[in-house]
């Protein structure tokens, strides 16, 4: 059976490198126009270029998201835009738009085209159609059941991909108008200002100072608020399917997110590959734990199993405790014994520490001194993108993560 591919999001460069070490077959990535991720770092033609290179240097792929829902002004400059992606060999373009989808083929004609899921494929006679018109793959809508979307592979010869894991939209596969309509920012064009995660009580017409809570909570009810999509343990049932790539959703989050989602549902396809029809429980216990060590929401299944089942965070569940991300292995002195560490977060001696190494190894670390460049003695490492130094007995690989992790 054909390996499928697991799929991560690449915010930018620095989240493209992370899911390079940690597993990714291919990454998907914005450039600075005509995204759905509009706030995202997003990738500039220099930083296009060497992710690509870094990238294929290893095998894998990048993806560009061409995404957007365009009005008359975006298309002005757009077939430039395509034809420097054909320039540069990007591996794929995904889009939204049919008319975006016309444009790419004929300034891009070589680039191979994936329709993304706001185009909502729900069913085999619109995947053909797509098929006809040029796609190579097809992004399925979320609202699919396992059972519709073997159907679509059964009747339709085009590869197929689906999201796994990450945060879902209320709306229908994405497309929501909540956005524009409160703040004038439109998901749809990349802007959205995320609404649907905002507190909402009911007020009656004649009372406008009485506001009621919809649920008894006194941080009110969050009723269009989505659980997070986690199809893990559904995994083998999808590799038999034959879906031909894993997506996660996630180009908003943190490095470490990345790391740690494509740890997991690497092993998981890693484990599929060498012939698991179903996981353990233990397994499944040991990956769900890391996941919700990096979940801003409680997980749903979604639509997998055909029955929307706890698809709303209405109660506004607190997640267990979270990882926090403190920084970024660069190197290693082997000179003194130590890591070098861009600091992302507030850290110091004293405090218990974990290491996430890009061999797959979690390593505990009791922090016991800390170093700045010129090798003097720190209390705390406090300031944005610092580089620090920590001592360590091993070298561990650039890109690897330092968290700490709530007990």
């Amino acid at each position: 059976m054909k390996q499928p591919e697991l799929l991560l999001p690449a915010g930018d460069l620095d989240k493209l490198k992370t899911a390079l070490h940690f597993g990714a077959d291919a990454v998907y990535a914005g450039g600075k126009e005509y995204s759905l991720r509009a706030a995202a770092g997003n990738l500039n033609q220099a930083e296009m270029n060497a992710g690509l290179a870094l990238l294929h240097a290893k095998g894998k792929k990048l993806y560009v998201t061409v995404n957007i829902l365009a009005h008359n002004r975006d298309l002005k400059n757009l077939p430039a835009y395509l034809e420097s992606l054909a320039d540069m060999g990007v591996d794929g373009l995904i889009v939204a738009d049919p008319g975006i989808m016309k444009m790419a083929r004929t300034y891009a004609p070589r680039i191979p085209i994936t329709v993304s899921t706001q185009a909502n494929i729900t069913n085999y006679e619109a995947a053909a159609v797509y098929k006809e018109w040029g796609a190579s793959r097809l992004v399925l809508a979320r609202e699919l059941s396992l059972q519709e979307i073997r159907t679509i592979k059964a009747k339709v010869d085009v590869e197929l991909e689906i999201f796994v894991h990450g945060a879902m939209c209320v709306s229908y596969s994405g497309r929501c108008l909540l956005s524009h309509y409160m703040t004038g920012r439109s998901a749809n064009a990349g802007e959205c200002a995320h609404p649907c995660r905002y507190q909402y009580r009911l007020v009656e017409e004649k009372r406008p100072e009485e506001y009621y809570p919809i649920e008894e909570d006194e941080r009110g009810s969050y009723i269009l608020n989505s659980r997070d999509l986690c199809l893990l343990p559904y995994i083998p049932q999808l590799v038999q399917a034959g879906i031909d790539s894993f997506k996660i959703e996630g180009r908003m989050k943190s490095a470490l997110y990345v790391a740690v989602v494509a740890q997991v549902y690497r092993q998981a396809l890693d484990a599929c590959r060498q012939g698991a029809e179903q996981f353990s429980q233990a397994q499944l216990h040991s990956w769900m734990e890391e996941l919700q060590r990096v979940a801003t929401r409680p997980f749903t299944d979604g639509f997998i199993a055909g029955e929307v089942s706890a698809l709303q965070d209405i109660a506004h569940i607190s997640p267990q405790p979270r990882a926090e991300f403190c920084g970024i292995v660069r190197g290693y002195d082997q000179d003194r014994g130590r890591i070098i560490i861009e600091q992302r977060a507030n850290f110091g001696p004293g405090e218990d520490l974990q290491l996430m190494s890009t061999d797959g190894q979690i390593l505990d670390l009791v922090l016991e001194a800390l170093y700045d460049q010129e090798g003097n003695p720190l209390d705390r490492a406090r300031h944005a993108k610092q580089s620090v130094y920590l001592p360590f007995s091993r070298e561990i690989e650039a890109g690897s993560i330092l968290r700490r992790v709530a007990r």
